[in-house]
């Protein structure tokens, strides 16, 4: 098996968390990556890891030795409370005085209490009538990137990995983040609009894990990926 190498990484990394977690894993040497991230050489798995890492404000990953960025192709990310930090649906809810209903919904559906398509069909049903407007203002007044989304997509664009934004939420917003941060593909749900209004419903199939499944094994097969 591949060894493994811990990799820590923050915002800003303090140095005694970082020394309290080599003493824990018992690593023999501390490596620079980058200001924000490091290497501990020979580090072993240990019990009191991830809470040294939380109680030093420190993300911790194990990746195997002499990984490469340019080991990748393919990289697919989702959008709401992912590249971004809202759930577009429950904003766009917001705008009708419904955002509570939408939100109950949304929630039922992470917990796995409920079936994605029905939650979907449910909650863009509520929408009915809103001025397509609103799609304008949440995407204006209320989207904003997680910290470090623009720099990790001009970071992969930089490194020729193909990007890809697939999501269960609408093509209003992702066509705009794909031409905004130059997503190579960009796959979501259509709402149908008519007359400037929504009609509760959505264009064609619904995008779910299962669509998203198949978007990277369709793009991963396009451009000849091993998997």
């Amino acid at each position: 098996a591949a060894r493994m190498n811990l990799v820590v990484l923050a915002e800003d990394v303090d140095s005694v968390a970082l020394k309290n977690v080599a003493k824990v894993t018992e690593a023999n040497a501390i490596e620079q990556i980058t200001t924000r991230s490091f290497r501990l050489v020979g580090a072993k798995p240990a019990e009191g890891l991830v809470a040294a890492c939380t109680a030093g404000g420190l993300d911790h990953v194990w990746l195997p030795e002499g990984r490469q960025l340019s080991d990748f192709g393919l990289f697919v990310t989702d959008m709401d409370s992912t590249l971004i930090t809202i759930e577009c649906i429950d904003e766009i809810a917001d705008m009708q005085g419904l955002k509570a209903e939408v939100s109950a919904i949304t929630e039922a559906a992470m917990r796995g209490e409920m079936d994605f398509r029905e939650s979907l069909t449910r909650r863009v049903a509520l929408l009915e009538g809103l001025p397509e407007d609103a799609l304008r203002r949440v995407f204006e007044e209320r989207l904003q990137f997680n910290p470090g989304a623009e720099a990790l997509i001009a970071g992969l664009k930089k490194a020729g990995i193909i990007t890809v934004l697939v999501s269960g939420g609408f093509t209003y917003f992702t066509d705009r983040l794909q031409k905004q941060l130059g997503f190579d593909y960009a796959v979501a749900n259509e709402l149908e609009i008519r007359g400037g209004k929504l009609t509760g419903k959505v264009k064609g199939d619904i995008v779910d894990g299962e669509a998203k499944r198949h978007t990277l094994q369709l793009v991963r097969r396009h451009h000849g990926f091993a998997p």
